[in-house]
């Protein structure tokens, strides 16, 4: 299991700051688990210029959080901390914010990070692991997913959410195509505007058929 995740190191209304929004609500949560050991605030890599990004394209107010873990293969409970966090944080959005939606990103080891929160069974039996409650399952929008490292060994998340999920491996990405090009796995910017693509139609789709 350990094998799985040791990788390799604004047209709407935007919330760039969860902090100190407190409790304002918006229409989306942008909910980042980043990559190891990756610098800035939702990620250097994949969450800043997602969120970003999102901005510019969603037609209503997007907000972000950054999981609250150590992103460090290193450290056992990583994985279990993150999907805690993860939890925790849409839990008690979802009370406080009765309409908002959520977006889940992970990134390389914040892909495990998602897919724990999700029940993806390799990674259920991870100690400390938590699971998003039932009844918050349809309130998760959209699923996005990069440089995956369960991708390689051919597992994906669970199949209520599979149609709202993109996951994106470079080429040549060793984490999650078993490529032979390091470098390929800090490449993720160029997913971006697919990424927001698949955003947009999925979110606007279920904005329709509410």
């Amino acid at each position: 299991m350990a094998s799985a995740f040791a990788v390799l190191p604004i047209a709407a209304s935007v919330v760039l700051a969860p902090q100190a929004a407190g409790q304002s609500c918006a229409a989306v949560d942008l909910v980042v688990a980043r990559g190891t050991q990756e610098p800035g605030y939702l990620g250097t890599f994949v969450g800043d210029p997602l969120y970003a990004a999102m901005g510019e394209a969603l037609p209503m107010s997007v907000r972000a959080y950054p999981v609250n873990y150590s992103a460090n293969p290193t450290d056992p409970l990583s994985v279990s901390t993150g999907s805690a966090d993860l939890v925790a944080h849409v839990v008690d959005r979802a009370a406080a914010c009765p309409a908002e939606e959520f977006i889940l990103v992970g990134y390389s080891l914040g892909a495990g990070v998602v897919h724990a929160a999700l029940g993806t069974d390799i990674v259920t039996g991870l100690p400390g692991v938590a699971r998003l409650p039932g009844d918050l399952v349809d309130r998760v929008a959209v699923i996005l997913l990069f440089g995956d490292p369960l991708r390689l060994i051919g597992w994906s998340v669970p199949d209520q959410y599979s149609n709202r999920t993109a996951d994106f491996c470079a080429a040549g990405d060793p984490v999650c195509g078993g490529g032979v090009d390091p470098t390929a796995h800090t490449h993720y910017g160029d997913f971006i505007g697919a990424a927001v693509g698949f955003s947009a139609a999925h979110v606007r789709h279920r904005i329709g058929s509410a």
